[in-house]
């Protein structure tokens, strides 16, 4: 924790225009090093201690509290990571290795349908869990050794169905399964990120 309050957090410049695309990392102190960046905050780690990341939320973005509540209720579980501790304006993680499927999409891996099936039923282990899964999509859910695990529960506690998974389901099966799944080839970074800024207009003018 004195790592994090004294060598990262005074040195890393990150800020979020936009609650609805990833933060913007603007610099991040040697020897930590970027992991990614979701719509709340930025994931770095540090050399010495490969298996941990640390979660840093965006000035003014909320949700690290219920973040940490989350992580209480569901415990231990192979598809989720764990907290191991938390701070003002971060929380350090169990560190999970792996490609999302968004990364599996734009770089033509196999997506088995096995992996699919896991995230269904670690999205049922968390409602079991008094949760609701939201924001479920791409570059939130990830395959580890052919397994399919949950990278980002922030929104677990919101209230509102979300219909995300339900539809990249729909996709898999009706798009992915059929055309792609024996001969998957890489799909551009533009197309997936036009579909995906298609995806939230459509479901904007939806609801």
């Amino acid at each position: 924790m004195e790592m994090v309050q004294k060598g990262l957090l005074p040195r890393l410049e990150i800020r979020s225009a936009d609650p609805r695309e990833p933060v913007e990392v603007i610099s991040v102190p040697k020897p930590w090093r970027l992991v990614g960046a979701g719509n709340y905050a930025a994931v770095v780690l540090h050399p010495e201690e490969p298996d941990k990341v640390v979660k840093v939320y965006a000035e003014g973005r909320p949700g690290l509290r219920e973040e940490v509540e989350v992580y209480r209720k569901l415990g231990r579980h192979p598809a989720y990571s764990e907290c191991y501790g938390a701070g003002d304006t971060f929380l350090v993680l169990k560190r999970l290795t792996g490609v999302t499927i968004y990364e599996c999409l734009r770089r033509g891996i196999r997506i088995p349908e096995k992996v699919i099936r896991d995230i269904d039923a670690a999205l049922e282990y968390a409602r079991k869990r008094g949760l609701n899964p939201h924001d479920v999509h791409g570059k939130n859910v990830m395959m580890i050794e052919g397994r399919g695990v949950v990278v980002d529960v922030s929104d677990f506690l919101k209230d509102e169905y979300c219909i995300m998974w339900s539809d990249f389901k729909k996709s898999y099966y009706a798009l992915y399964k059929p055309l792609l799944l024996r001969f998957p080839v890489p799909l551009p970074g533009p197309l997936l990120n036009m579909l995906r800024k298609g995806y939230r207009l459509v479901r904007r003018r939806e609801s």
